[in-house]
C-alpha cells in the first residue's frame, strides 16, 4: 500500500472515532460548536474514504485509453472535497445563527470539555503525520486532507475554549458565536483546495521559479544555442515540460539526443519526488514565430512559405 493511500486509511479511522464521540456529546449537550465538530468530523471521514479510492484511480499507469494517465483525479478529488468543506460550513453557521436566535441551554459541559480535549489530541498527531505524507508525496489530496485537519485543529481548540468560557460564565450564546466564527473559518479555508485543484484542472504552469531553473537547465548546456516554446503542467503527481532547443543544423540525432537527455536528467533532479513526463523538440533554428502561427490556425504550408 502506498503512503498515500495508508494516510487516507489512518485519517478515515481516526475521523470515525471522532465522529462517534462528537455526535453523542453534541446531541446529548445541545452544543452547537461541538455539534458543527462532529458534522465536520462525520464530512472529513466520508471525504477520507473518498481520497482513498481517488488516489488509488490516480495511481494507475497510462493506458490506450488515458494516455497521461489518471493524476488529474486528484484534483477533482480536492476540488470536490473543498466545496464539501463549504457546504459543512455553511451548515454550521446556519445552526450558529438558530441556537442564537432561539437561545437554546448548552448542557454535559465537563463531558463536552474532556471529548474536546480528546479529539485536540488525536487530531494533532494526525495532522503532523498528513503533513509528513503531504511533503514526501507532493500530493494535492494529501494536502488537501491535512488542511482540512488542521482546520479542524484549530475549530476544536475554538470549540474547547467556547465551552469553557459556558462553563465560567453561564453564557450559552458564546458556544453560538464561536460556532459561527468556526462556520466562516472553515469556509475560507476550503478556497485554497478548490482554487489549487481548479488551476491544476486548468493545466496552470509550474510555480514561477521552478519555470525559471528548467529555462536555465536548457539555456546553460553548452550545446544548446537557444531554447523556446517553454511549456508547463503539473497533475498533482506528475511534472509535464515541454520545449523547443535549438540545435547545430548539421548535428547528428544521436548527438541531440544525448543533449536532451543531460537535460532531461537535470531538470528531474529539480524535484525526485515527483514524476517527470519531458518531451523536447529539437528545431536548427529558431521557430518561435511558426510555433505561435500554427496556435492560431495558420497553416503549416503557408508558414513555410513565408519563411522561404
Amino acid at each position: 500500500m502506498s503512503s498515500q493511500k495508508k494516510a487516507t486509511v489512518i485519517s478515515t479511522s481516526v475521523a470515525t472515532l471522532l465522529v462517534f464521540i462528537k455526535l453523542a456529546i453534541g446531541i446529548a449537550s445541545g452544543s452547537v460548536a461541538v455539534l458543527a465538530s462532529a458534522i465536520d468530523s462525520l464530512l472529513d471521514m466520508a471525504v477520507s474514504i473518498f481520497n482513498f479510492f481517488a488516489i488509488k484511480k490516480s495511481e494507475e499507469e497510462p493506458n490506450e485509453f488515458y494516455h497521461y494517465g489518471k493524476g488529474k483525479i486528484q484534483a477533482i478529488a480536492g476540488v470536490i472535497e473543498g466545496t464539501i468543506i463549504t457546504m459543512s460550513g455553511i451548515y454550521i453557521i446556519y445552526v450558529a445563527i438558530e441556537k442564537l436566535r432561539k437561545g437554546t441551554e448548552t448542557t454535559l459541559l465537563t463531558p463536552s470539555i474532556i471529548a474536546m480535549a480528546i479529539s485536540i489530541t488525536v487530531t494533532y498527531i494526525l495532522v503532523n503525520y498528513l503533513l509528513k505524507v503531504a511533503k514526501e508525496t507532493d500530493s494535492i489530496v494529501i494536502k488537501a486532507d491535512a488542511l482540512h485537519y488542521k482546520t479542524d485543529l484549530w475549530s476544536n481548540a475554538a470549540v474547547l475554549a467556547a465551552l469553557g468560557l459556558v462553563y465560567i460564565t453561564g453564557y450559552d450564546s458564546i458556544d453560538a458565536v464561536f460556532g459561527l466564527g468556526i462556520g466562516l473559518y472553515i469556509i475560507y479555508s476550503a478556497y485554497g483546495i478548490i482554487v489549487e485543484g481548479v488551476e491544476i484542472l486548468l493545466d496552470k504552469a509550474l510555480d514561477g521559479k521552478m519555470v525559471a531553473k528548467i529555462g536555465e537547465i536548457i539555456s546553460r548546456h553548452p550545446e544548446v544555442t537557444s531554447y523556446h516554446w517553454l511549456k508547463t503542467r503539473t497533475d498533482g503527481s506528475t511534472n509535464f515540460v515541454e520545449f523547443h532547443m535549438v540545435l547545430r543544423p548539421n548535428m547528428l540525432l544521436l548527438e541531440a539526443h544525448r543533449i536532451a537527455d543531460e537535460v532531461e536528467d537535470k531538470i528531474m533532479a529539480l524535484d525526485r519526488n515527483k514524476k517527470w513526463v519531458i518531451t523536447p523538440h529539437f528545431d536548427p533554428y529558431d521557430d518561435e514565430e511558426v510555433n505561435i502561427a500554427m496556435l492560431h490556425g495558420k497553416p503549416l504550408v503557408d508558414l513555410k512559405q513565408s519563411i522561404d
